[in-house]
């Protein structure tokens, strides 16, 4: 899962930049980067590290420009190294830089056609790459000097039609302008918005998420619609329309359990309310299966995404919430995290109970999801240490059983604690006295409303193994299972990477290796 973002403006937007990654940074701790636009030159500064780390003082002064894009990451396809942080970069034509949220699953075969057909270089592993050069290699076939709206939208139209997968991307075309696009089911989000200057000038940005764009002072103006692609080009305008010769919205379920922001409006649905909602059915099952005599003391949200839910099931249940957790807000997701060893370490470091709200007590605790377990059964010892009588654990989403293919770095099936096991075998593995997971059709209908009738159906694949792209077959998910176990990574990022500071890099005429 990454976060993106475009800026068109009327005075430098280094800052706007930076701002609006911070705002994004939920979305991915493993990279950042920036690249601006300034009389037809480039400048970038991208590298591994949070945002607040990767840019210094001496880093935003160089990004000059009114134009740019950025991009937080956390690696789902490729290795971690910095020479895969993001936004990419070619050359050719015009030098196009981008920035992509989302995997393509046919970028292997895309690559190969690349390389043999299209006469393409590729530096990395990354599928964002093969995406930036499938777009560049398209808008080079219009061979214009001067690429107007309908070959920025044939190009998009394009890049639908040969990539498969989930893909938000804000891209960069120098001296031409900013374009923003979703693949065709719109499995990752996008949103675009607008401010007025004080001189009157409309100025424009894209994002992943809408907390990005009001934290900025802009105003949303709607969701990018699946298959639709944005430009705004270097005058200012803004053009729209709709590339995909099919096109139906099935976003991603987890963003509403897990990654967005609560205070994020995704496809015009709060995820804040999704979230009470989640919790209000999941107290509802809690009544139905555990019946009125549940024997629970009090509810202890897993902070911080559970809080809202937690927050709803208590309130519906009639018991107690109490913030039984301190978290430590400088330690990283860790089911992100290579290495089951790290991950517990990570664990008892980020979270610190408070003692007073276990001692004597049946608590129940409440998370988004459980996908490991590990995580799980470390917090379920860490509250029998503090006193608790007895534990029970909800989990907010339905039981975790297939891989994510379309952007989330779940791990291999294998290491799914839900995989091919009953909920009373999880309930003993992670030593719960009692254990409940949400109900499929209850999370959908949790997030649908009448509001938004246009977004009825999810990926919910995690869940279901119900891939919407309709190309995942065994194969594609034995081969993701041998690129995606711990193992797998340990040996991929064994080696000495040399990164390079790139804080005033012009990219103008680079040669590609």
């Amino acid at each position: 899962m990454c976060g993106v973002v475009g800026i068109a403006g009327k005075s430098p937007v280094n800052q706007m930049l930076f701002d609006a990654l911070t705002m994004l940074q939920h979305r991915g701790q493993d990279a950042a980067g920036i690249v601006t636009c300034h009389n037809g030159r480039l400048f970038l500064r991208k590298d591994n590290g949070m945002v607040r780390d990767v840019f210094h003082t001496r880093h935003m002064r160089a990004l000059l420009g009114n134009y740019g894009i950025g991009h937080v990451r956390y690696p789902t396809a490729g290795s971690s190294s910095s020479a895969e942080a993001q936004p990419f970069y070619v050359n050719s034509p015009y030098g196009i830089t981008l920035a992509h949220n989302g995997n393509l699953t046919n970028a292997a075969d895309i690559h190969e056609d690349l390389f043999s057909a299209d006469l393409r270089h590729m530096n990395t592993d990354s599928d964002s790459e093969v995406l930036l050069n499938v777009f560049a290699h398209e808008l080079q076939k219009r061979a214009t000097l001067h690429p107007q709206p309908e070959d920025i939208f044939h190009t998009v139209r394009r890049v639908h039609e040969r990539c498969k997968g989930a893909y938000g991307v804000v891209a960069m075309i120098t001296g031409h302008g900013i374009v923003g696009f979703r693949d065709p089911n719109g499995i990752r989000p996008l949103v675009y918005g607008s401010r007025l200057t004080e001189t009157g000038q409309t100025e424009y940005i894209i994002a992943s998420e809408s907390v990005a764009i009001t934290a900025l002072g802009f105003k949303v103006e709607r969701d990018v619609a699946p298959g639709e692609a944005i430009y705004i080009n270097d005058e200012g305008e803004l053009f729209s329309q709709q590339c995909a010769a099919e096109s139906r919205y099935r976003p991603c379920i987890f963003e509403y359990v897990y990654f967005a922001r609560p205070d994020a409006i995704i496809d015009g649905i709060s995820v804040y309310k999704a979230r009470l909602k989640m919790g209000e059915k999941l107290a509802n099952k809690i009544l139905a299966e555990w019946g009125e005599e549940h024997d629970i003391d009090v509810v202890i949200p897993i902070p911080d995404t559970s809080r809202t839910s937690a927050l709803e099931l208590a309130n519906t249940l009639g018991i107690k919430f109490r913030e039984g957790f301190m978290k430590n807000r400088y330690i990283g997701r860790t089911f992100i995290m290579p290495g089951q060893q790290q991950r517990k370490k990570s664990v008892r470091q980020k979270l610190n109970p408070v003692e007073l709200e276990f001692k004597g007590k049946n608590v129940l605790l409440v998370d988004d999801s459980i996908v490991r377990g590990t995580t799980c059964n470390e917090i379920i010892q860490m509250a029998r240490d503090s006193g608790a009588k007895k534990v029970f654990f909800a989990s907010a989403a339905p039981m975790v059983k297939y891989p994510n293919v379309y952007g989330i770095d779940m791990p291999a099936k294998a290491e799914l604690i839900a995989s091919n096991r009953s909920v009373e075998e999880i309930k003993d593995i992670i030593e719960a006295d009692r254990l409940i997971f949400q109900d499929l059709e209850d999370l959908k209908n949790a997030v649908r409303t009448d509001k938004v009738p246009t977004v009825t159906e999810f990926d919910c694949s995690v869940f279901d193994g119900l891939y919407v792209t309709g190309d995942i077959d065994v194969a594609y998910l034995d081969r993701l299972e041998k690129s995606r176990s711990d193992s797998a990574k340990k040996d991929k990022d064994g080696y000495i990477d040399v990164n390079i500071d790139a804080a005033s890099v012009d990219l103008t005429g680079i040669k590609e290796s």
